[in-house]
């Protein structure tokens, strides 16, 4: 006798996200435009930490201004204009104008170093370079002045003195010359370089079209049912998908006001910002709402008008996606799933989905995108509840890795489809849970750490015989980054003494938070590295099993 059950066991893991709404066929500019002229008198844009305010009219006469200050200052369509500040609203304003006269934004990470700083300048190719005077206590003409070799720089703008020159060459530049630049603009070309940290070796630009991010930024405002009316709490950073195309992208396709709380995260500036201006969608990492709940005035902030908002970037602890439904007035709030490479999302939940998916399941595809998930070794489609590789193709996939055809052809099949390196469950109704990671890639507090990229930098140390990174868990961060290291024989060489090393050369976010120093690593028989081993015993010896026992969504 047939049983349902038995089918459901053999249904291939392939999803494809249908929809009565048609893909945006313009570039964001356009898209821009048509925001302006139906909602050209309410706030766009509020950056509370430096008391500015825009209308849509208003942040349409900033880019336009700032469009033709770049044209002005030789800046063809194409050309790279890097951007290496924290969140303002330069970098908002830098982002729209960028877009519209058809330069390509290259994202700076706020954390580089002179290296990174370096390694993204020369890779990229970028032209102008506009960059804040520092953050965080780091001295950005500083390091810039230990970048060299850099042949297609060619003027750097700090914001902090020079905003208001280089605004002043737009008078030597007509509007029209901003309009005739649009109008031969099309919505396939590349708009944006997002540094992705590298599995092997240095990062890679994952180079996005106008198609890429305006349609992600309005399936995210779509899916969360934004309108003029609503206000969202950016305080994530913009130099990454989250907050560019999360973020700004999905209000201005609806004419959402962005309402940015500070350069950069902090919990009671946050809370503040989001009950003044009684936001009505909240975004963050799951650090940043623990950050929120746990802070000691949490009580006194009104966040009523709070209705949704968007937890991404790393597992969420069940409890803590309870606490912000209830706690902080987010009935609705998601979470999302998905990769630069992507632009950046390929699933969500959906505002009415029943609470146990909503905390126990990153949600199904997206509108117009695929995803499967395959056998990694034999590369076909595994049944429901088995887990494999999630892979994900549409509108949403990068144009490539820019400069580097041999990545982009490791990454993206001769199909079409973007393997994501995570391993993934889908269940009968299309919901996707993820389980791991083929990459031994670590998500800590929402960024993401490659450890060859700080193994290679560890090696460059003269004491260091080899090192080995790994992910260990952390209540706090949800993942912190641990490594093995075999020293030469009587070097004396410490944890310490590698930590000062880092500090200055690498994001301090990749800076090992623990040490271990070995003669040997466990390995198979076959000499490959066991990671998981490591792991295991790092847990055992730090008494980290409490926090590799949470729960996760």
């Amino acid at each position: 006798m047939f049983n349902p059950s038995d089918r459901e066991a053999t249904m291939p893991s392939y999803a494809h996200g249908t929809s009565p709404i048609p893909l945006l066929g313009e570039t964001i500019g356009e898209n821009l435009r048509r925001t302006v002229e139906r909602h050209g008198d309410r706030d766009a844009l509020v950056v509370r930490s430096q008391g500015y305010r825009a209308t849509y009219r208003e942040l349409w006469d900033s880019t336009t201004a700032l469009a033709r200050a770049l044209i002005a200052s030789g800046i063809e369509p194409r050309d790279r204009v890097g951007i290496w500040s924290p969140n303002r609203y330069e970098w908002v304003v830098t982002q729209y104008a960028t877009a519209r006269m058809g330069a390509i934004l290259v994202n700076i990470n706020p954390a580089y170093k002179s290296s990174e700083l370096r390694y993204a300048l020369k890779q990229s190719g970028v032209k102008l370079l506009r960059l804040a005077r520092g953050f965080r206590g780091a001295d950005y003409v500083a390091l810039l002045d230990e970048v060299h070799d850099c042949p297609d720089l060619e003027e750097t703008i700090v914001i902090d003195n020079d905003w208001g020159e280089l605004l002043r060459r737009s008078n030597a530049v007509a509007e029209s010359e901003v309009t005739d630049l649009e109008r031969a603009l099309q919505f396939d070309e590349a708009i944006n370089i997002q540094y992705t940290s590298g599995t092997t070796g240095f990062p890679k630009g994952a180079t996005l079209s106008h198609h890429n991010i305006l349609n992600n930024g309005f399936f995210i405002g779509e899916t969360l049912g934004y309108t003029e009316r609503d206000r969202v709490c950016i305080p994530v950073p913009f130099y990454h998908c989250f907050g560019m195309v999360l973020g700004n992208l999905a209000c201005t396709t609806h004419g959402s006001c962005m309402v940015i709380p500070g350069e950069a995260f902090d919990p009671l500036t946050a809370l503040e910002t989001t009950a003044a201006e009684r936001c009505t969608a909240l975004y963050g990492v799951p650090t940043m709402f623990i950050a929120e709940l746990s802070h000691p005035r949490f009580a006194e902030f009104d966040l009523s008008a709070l209705r949704t908002g968007i937890m991404a970037g790393s597992p969420c602890p069940v409890e803590v996606m309870k606490k912000v439904q209830s706690l902080m007035h987010m009935p609705e709030v998601t979470i999302c799933y998905g990769m630069t490479e992507t632009s950046p999302v390929s699933t969500q939940s959906l505002l009415d989905d029943p609470l146990q998916k909503r905390v126990s399941t990153v949600g199904r595809v997206h509108p117009h995108v695929e995803v499967k998930i395959i056998d990694p070794e034999t590369n076909r489609i595994v049944p429901h509840g088995t887990p494999g590789e999630l892979c994900t193709r549409g509108y949403s996939v990068m144009l490539g890795y820019w400069d580097n055809d041999t990545a982009t052809r490791e990454a993206i099949d001769a199909a079409g489809w973007m393997h994501t390196g995570d391993l993934a469950t889908m269940d009968a109704e299309g919901y996707v849970n993820i389980v791991g990671r083929i990459k031994d890639m670590i998500i800590r507090g929402g960024e993401n750490v490659y450890p060859r990229e700080v193994e290679e930098y560890l090696l460059t140390h003269p004491d260091v015989v080899d090192a080995q990174v790994i992910g260990i868990p952390s209540e706090r961060y949800g993942e912190e980054v641990m490594a093995w290291v075999r020293a030469r024989p009587d070097s004396g060489l410490t944890g310490d003494a590698l930590t000062s090393f880092c500090k200055g050369r690498i994001a301090s976010y990749k800076i090992p938070a623990h040490w271990k120093f070995v003669d040997s690593f466990p390995m198979t028989v076959t000499g490959k590295i066991q990671k998981f081993r490591m792991r295991e015993v790092s847990i055992a010896e730090l008494h980290l099993e409490r926090a590799a026992a949470v729960t996760t969504a």
